[in-house]
């Protein structure tokens, strides 16, 4: 029913640069409500979308982040391949929870990261931690994105397609030339099991959970939670909110000073990096 639509639909979000992950979400949204409803999304009213987000929420219990990705999905479609207005596609669902996560102590943080035995994935954790990347930020790193001499770090695409730079700690560029002597690796920073591939981000996230576990951590959370720890470590030693969301990587402030409301006192004092996994 959905074939010419489906293919204007991928060619779109590959016009516009979206991930796979987020071209096979996407998809998967719009065939689920072609699914339910059994017939073309071009045929539904705004009360048809309406009622499928009630049956999702009231039969399906999804949550509300799920809601959330379905929405973006729904509305991409029919703003964007069909090209209806945005008045037409107004839809109802339960806003995301804002709760704090179990954050992590600095101590804590160190004990995960240096917890490996397998270099390449104690490395991994530290570059993440230590530079508060998303962990497929992480993954996609590449040998030429290192800057020694002067202590960067180049983000190829990150989150919305953007690259930055990163400042580079001592104690990471010490672990990542410690690394490659080891590996030795010449495109891929972190290579898969076929040395053109880059590191599997879901193996890495599962990689976190267990290291987790065997630091005897017991906190919930995934792997970005070392991002978030760097934030909050950044933010208790007094760095200012405009530097951090430059390296996070942030387009709206709005999405960096959350961070701020998760530390009970803030008073920037810095102008600089904290390097988290020195000693001093």
């Amino acid at each position: 029913v959905m074939s010419p639509l489906r293919q204007k639909m991928i060619d779109l979000m590959t016009v516009k640069q979206f991930s796979e992950r987020t071209q096979n979400s996407y998809l998967y949204s719009m065939m689920s409500l072609v699914k339910y409803y059994r017939k073309s999304p071009d045929l539904l009213s705004q009360d048809d979308l309406q009622n499928y987000f009630i049956y999702l929420i009231k039969d399906r219990n999804l949550a509300a982040n799920s809601c959330r990705l379905q929405v973006n999905a729904i509305r991409f479609f029919y703003r964007w391949v069909l090209g209806r207005s945005l008045e037409s596609i107004r839809l109802h669902y339960p806003k995301r929870p804002l709760k704090i996560p179990e954050l992590l102590t600095r101590d804590e943080a160190r004990k995960i990261v240096n917890q490996p035995t397998n270099l390449m994935h104690q490395t991994m954790l530290k570059t993440c931690y230590g530079c508060g990347l998303r962990v497929s930020e992480v993954c996609a790193l590449q040998v030429k994105d290192i800057d020694g001499e002067r202590l960067l770090l180049k983000v190829n695409e990150g989150k919305g397609k953007k690259d930055r730079m990163v400042p580079l700690p001592k104690t990471v560029l010490m672990a990542l030339r410690q690394y490659w002597y080891r590996y030795r690796p010449y495109l891929w920073l972190f290579y898969s099991k076929q040395l053109d591939k880059p590191f599997d981000l879901r193996t890495l996230q599962k990689v976190y959970k267990k290291t987790k576990a065997e630091a005897g951590v017991q906190k919930t959370g995934g792997i970005h939670g070392l991002r978030h720890a760097y934030a909050t470590h950044q933010l208790e030693a007094g760095l200012p909110i405009h530097l951090l969301q430059n390296w996070l990587g942030h387009q709206n402030v709005n999405t960096t000073m959350r961070y701020i409301h998760w530390i009970p006192s803030y008073h920037p004092e810095r102008d600089g990096l904290l390097d988290l996994l020195s000693e001093v």
